[in-house]
């Protein structure tokens, strides 16, 4: 083996042992969403958080946004059998809580409203439905369902996608 093809497998380890760990910092999340106390909002925010964040981490080795990053998430996905479909390869509602400030700023210079909700906890009442753009961030446990300004994303399709890739990659990794 070449000197090149040691230091290119040993960077796909490298990864691929990323994703896994990110996949079991979801995972962990998880546990605490189910677990905490639902009168908590700082450990449920907190729990969603992680998992956006350790999912957007996922997507971010998996679909670079920098071009001259591009092959190797090529590499990798075609590596994992994962296709441009898979839940994290859209990073639109994660990029909505880690932007927030950015949201923030946009609402105010859009909007006339003084209606501003956040940090819903539940399915959101009726009249909110009616107001999507001023409803921010939502999480109803019932149904696993993050939302921000009617944008919704379903944590469990989320983690069941990156406990697939995490079982592919463990895989690769121990052989």
């Amino acid at each position: 083996m070449t000197r090149e093809n040691q230091r290119q497998a040993f960077a796909k380890h490298l990864f691929l042992s990323e994703i896994e760990y990110q996949s079991q910092f979801a995972a962990k999340a998880a546990e605490r969403l189910v677990t905490c106390d639902q009168r908590d909002p700082i450990e449920i925010w907190s729990a969603v958080q992680s998992i956006l964040i350790a999912s957007a981490n996922v997507s971010k080795i998996l679909w670079p946004s920098r071009e001259r990053f591009a092959p190797r998430g090529a590499m990798l996905r075609a590596l994992l059998d994962i296709d441009d479909s898979n839940a994290l390869s859209d990073r639109t509602l994660r990029n909505h809580f880690e932007h927030y400030d950015e949201r923030i700023d946009d609402w105010i210079s859009s909007t006339h409203s003084s209606v501003y909700v956040d940090q819903i906890i539940g399915p959101p009442p009726g009249f909110l439905r009616q107001f999507p753009q001023n409803t921010q961030r939502g999480y109803d446990p019932s149904t696993q369902t993050v939302t921000f300004r009617g944008e919704s994303l379903n944590l469990a399709s989320m983690l069941r996608a990156l406990d697939d890739i995490r079982q592919k990659c463990h895989l690769i990794v121990q052989l």
